[in-house]
């Protein structure tokens, strides 16, 4: 089980809240979030309730303020601890139809670009076998991010994006 401390203000400053377990619902505990600790664990944190809406991956470090964090405002009111991190295996499959059909690739490793590596961009389903898995809206681990834990997802929908493309992935590990 990890830990996370949330900060109203810029640089750990203001009100905290101290979590160390799923929260379908922070905003009783701050109004606002600017900086964040993650003393263990790896997290998802979504910009509305019930882990709904913009996601955030992090990992245990210090994000002193938003930017750190790529958030577009300061509105945190959900997050889930991370499981499948400290396994040895990741594996991912990916498919350019719903439903698990037409073409299909299966990774193990991280991906830094997308359109460089895969015949197909777009990514209309997928199955995650091992590990748990951040999807990049663009390469190089950049633009909205989605989380992906071991499953079965029969259209991009059902990991909350809104198009099938898809520029970078990578493994989610504690390090």
């Amino acid at each position: 089980m990890g830990k996370i401390v949330f900060f109203e203000d810029r640089n750990f400053q203001g009100q905290c809240y101290e979590c160390s377990s799923d929260c379908p619902d922070l905003h009783s505990y701050f109004e606002r979030c600017n900086s964040i600790r993650v003393e263990s664990g790896c997290w998802v944190l979504y910009e509305r309730p019930n882990y709904v809406g913009y996601q955030y991956i992090l990992s245990p470090g210090e994000y002193p303020d938003q930017q750190r964090w790529k958030s577009f405002n300061e509105s945190i009111t959900s997050c889930r601890s991370i499981n499948n991190i400290y396994g040895t295996s990741w594996k991912i499959r990916f498919y350019d139809e719903p439903d698990f059909g037409g073409q299909m690739e299966e990774w193990a490793e991280d991906c830094p670009s997308v359109p460089e590596a895969f015949k197909f961009r777009d990514f209309y389903s997928c199955e995650v076998t091992a590990g748990a898995w951040a999807l990049y809206e663009q390469p190089n681990f950049t633009g909205q991010q989605h989380f992906l834990e071991c499953g079965k997802y029969h259209n991009y929908v059902d990991w909350g994006a809104v198009s099938p493309g898809v520029g970078s992935f990578r493994r989610i590990t504690e390090f």
